[in-house]
């Protein structure tokens, strides 16, 4: 079996989406040692910003025997990030929060993969994903919960939900982590207590998640 794990931290190796999803990754090869783990990181190794476009447009435009060499290039790396993430048995994503909303280098990945459907013979709304077990860990540098001020302020969470699970069609499960710029900034200081109770309990749900995605 195999797992595709993908990654889009700008932070390296202090990122928090990282731990966690090293956490997740940890229990698939505790449970599955051996097993094949395929990885992408869109911030490290980004996709190039116009290949959406140009596929999409050449797909509209061009009759595939006419299409340029850059417009070839553009489709076989959509259908490369489709085929990779349909092959797959189970998948890790670790998508911070950036800005309010879902980072750029990950949008473009999506956009891709859904152009690749395409590519490959498909249509745009193919439930690439049906069934299959997928594990979003997601980290906010803030506190974005339940009566907080910034309640409503993720925009990113519910946008990757609707793709991943309503969309897509996967068993999707959430592994989210609250104030992780607690101890890093000090006017979040005073939330000490509350930001290592939060890194905690995030701990404790990336170590769930990769069991129960091991047992399969």
């Amino acid at each position: 079996m195999t797992l595709l794990r993908i990654d889009a931290s700008i932070l390296g190796p202090i990122s928090a989406s990282k731990e966690l999803a090293d956490l997740v990754q940890a229990e698939w090869t505790a449970g599955r040692p051996g097993e094949r783990v395929v990885t992408r990181h869109l911030a490290t190794d980004p996709l190039p910003a116009d290949a959406w476009a140009i596929t999409v447009d050449a797909a509209h435009n061009t009759p595939e025997d006419r299409r340029s060499a850059e417009q070839k290039a553009a489709g076989a790396l959509a259908k490369e990030l489709y085929d990779e993430l349909v092959s797959a048995d189970a998948v890790l994503l670790a998508f911070p929060l950036y800005n309010w909303g879902v980072s750029a280098h990950v949008k473009n990945w999506i956009d891709l993969v859904i152009a690749g459907a395409v590519v490959a013979g498909g249509t745009a709304g193919d439930r690439v994903l049906d069934g299959k077990p997928v594990v979003l860990v997601t980290t906010r540098g803030g506190n974005y919960s339940k009566g907080t001020p910034k309640e409503g302020w993720d925009h990113s969470t519910p946008y990757l939900r609707r793709v991943f699970a309503d969309a897509w069609g996967a068993e999707l499960t959430v592994v989210e982590r609250e104030f992780t710029l607690v101890g890093i900034k000090p006017e979040l200081d005073r939330f000490a207590e509350l930001g290592d109770q939060l890194k905690r309990a995030a701990h404790e749900a990336a170590t769930a998640a990769g069991k129960a995605l091991a047992a399969g």
